[in-house]
């Protein structure tokens, strides 16, 4: 997890972590149940996996501040997350990286090739707005980093096919995204994408997924 935390705020933030306890769960945490357990006798259990459901009941039983969970129990935790696991923002925005596969469609007409001694290579993100209230995607970004001998990848942007991380995300709305990326080849093809998220709340956590490059 990383948090980007101005000076000013870090005692702040600090003390808040104290209060609470720490940050959100571990890799190691049990698996939540795909229904929320009512808090009070006579409250209704929650879907959180169910499109149709409220703000209000999300934000209750489905948030990191309430007891729900995302239906594969991974919703909660921001570390150790596998490709093809999902996390959820309190504001109901939720991100899945889905894969990472290497390029090799380049365009030749704007020069691109390949990085020699390098892999080339392409992240898709799936993105669902479950909130009440558009996304800026523009707010978001990415960090890749080698997860066998360290490294860390290269931005880049290819031509062909190329989904960037902008614009806004309708309420309700599902998209899926692309990141591309140059890992030096020593570096191996396991990696670690930690998906960033500009803020004015300090203490937004920035979930991490691990997988591998394909292809």
């Amino acid at each position: 997890m990383r948090t980007c935390v101005s000076a000013a705020a870090a005692v702040l933030l600090l003390a808040a972590l104290t209060a609470c306890g720490g940050g959100g769960g571990s890799s190691e945490s049990s698996p939540k149940p795909k229904a929320a357990a009512s808090k009070e006798p006579g409250e209704p259990e929650v879907d959180c996996m169910d499109e149709s459901i409220g703000q209000a009941d999300w934000m209750k039983y489905c948030s990191d501040e309430g007891a729900g969970t995302g239906g594969d129990g991974t919703d909660g935790q921001s570390t150790g997350l596998k490709f093809g696991e999902s996390y959820t923002w309190p504001d109901g925005l939720r991100v899945t990286v889905v894969s990472a596969k290497k390029f090799t469609d380049f365009n030749a007409d704007y020069g691109e090739t390949p990085e020699p001694g390098s892999t080339d290579f392409r992240v898709s993100l799936k993105l669902e707005n479950r909130g009440k209230a558009s996304v800026d995607l523009g707010d978001l970004s990415t960090i890749t980093e080698g997860a066998t001998n360290g490294g860390q990848a290269a931005f880049t942007q290819f031509d062909n096919g190329s989904q960037p991380l902008e614009g806004r995300l309708a309420t309700g709305v599902t998209a899926t995204k692309t990141n591309d990326n140059v890992l030096e080849t020593k570096y191996g093809r396991k990696i670690v994408v930690t998906v960033q998220r500009n803020s004015e709340a300090f203490d937004l956590e920035f979930p991490e997924f691990e997988g591998e490059i394909k292809g």
